[in-house]
């Protein structure tokens, strides 16, 4: 008789793996430390391997473990599907929903087509953009919710995730200290700009605007092709870029907040799956990145 893997062992594992560690993953699943620990022993006792590389400065995967870690994620998406379909009313309708370049760019894909498969009887209107120009068409009438930067003079919306602002340069052009700083630099009004203006203008460093762009992908590739530096989130970084210490040269910057909007204004029907689904699949990176 082979053993069955029961949904909780499997949740604290992701939550874990996803997270980095016991003490995030415990915020993820709302268990205490010690709790997690004992789902990740007891799962390891019930299929009789280690799934994690345990030292006192870190803890990674092991070889199990990154192939239970693929499954595990297959059968909680099952199981929610399965829950949501006998306990929740079907989700149906037309949601025209904005969301922001800097919303978790890495994994923005994935949340995509697995929202896709949880409800696949909603149809998303899909804007994304510059969180000014979201602003400014949900203002408009022109979307029902928008995700995006939060707005630093009207601080209105709900906060949703957030990351730490990094310096980053292109991976073979370092910038020279002892020389005013290039800038890549978006078009204003754009809160990036800001905080780079502001921050260096604080201790006195001389910088130029060496390139503008309209997107955040052209920001990307004209750091990356060593044009200059410039400030975008931590989950931004990429092959090609390089994250610059924090320190005297580059001063400590901020987290930045992405905010939603019009939750409470669009149909009820649409937007509680959303939110349900982006709560429970944003925790475990907020974990990480708190």
């Amino acid at each position: 008789m082979r053993p069955d893997l029961e949904i909780d062992l499997l949740r604290a594992f992701v939550a874990v793996a996803e997270t980095g560690g016991f003490t995030a993953a415990a915020e993820v699943v709302r268990r205490s430390q010690s709790a997690v620990s004992q789902k990740i022993l007891r799962l390891e006792e019930l299929l009789g391997r280690k799934l994690f590389h345990r030292t006192s400065r870190a803890l990674s995967l092991t070889r199990e473990g990154e192939q239970l870690l693929v499954m595990a994620r297959r059968i909680l998406e099952l199981n929610d599907v399965a829950v949501r379909a006998l306990t929740d009313p079907p989700a149906a309708g037309n949601l025209r929903l904005g969301i922001a370049e800097d919303f978790v760019p890495m994994q923005l894909p994935a949340l995509l087509a697995r929202f896709r498969r949880l409800y696949p009887d909603m149809h998303l209107e899909l804007r994304t953009g510059l969180s000014c120009d979201l602003l400014a068409a949900y203002d408009d009438g022109r979307l029902d919710v928008v995700i995006a930067k939060k707005d630093g003079s009207a601080q209105r919306g709900r906060v949703i995730w957030r990351e730490p602002l990094v310096w980053m340069s292109g991976k073979d052009s370092p910038p020279d200290p002892d020389k005013p700083v290039p800038l890549v630099l978006l078009l204003p009004p754009c809160t990036y700009r800001e905080v780079m203006i502001r921050s260096l203008d604080a201790i006195r460093r001389e910088w130029y605007s060496s390139c503008t762009s309209a997107s955040l992908m052209g920001i990307q590739a004209a750091v990356a092709g060593g044009l200059g530096v410039t400030v975008l989130g931590r989950s931004f970084a990429q092959p090609g870029l390089q994250i610059l210490p924090s320190g005297d040269a580059w001063p400590t910057l901020p987290m930045t907040e992405i905010v939603i909007l019009g939750e409470e204004s669009a149909p009820a029907e649409l937007v509680r799956p959303l939110m349900s689904f982006l709560t429970d699949s944003l925790s475990g990176a907020m974990g990480a990145a708190a």
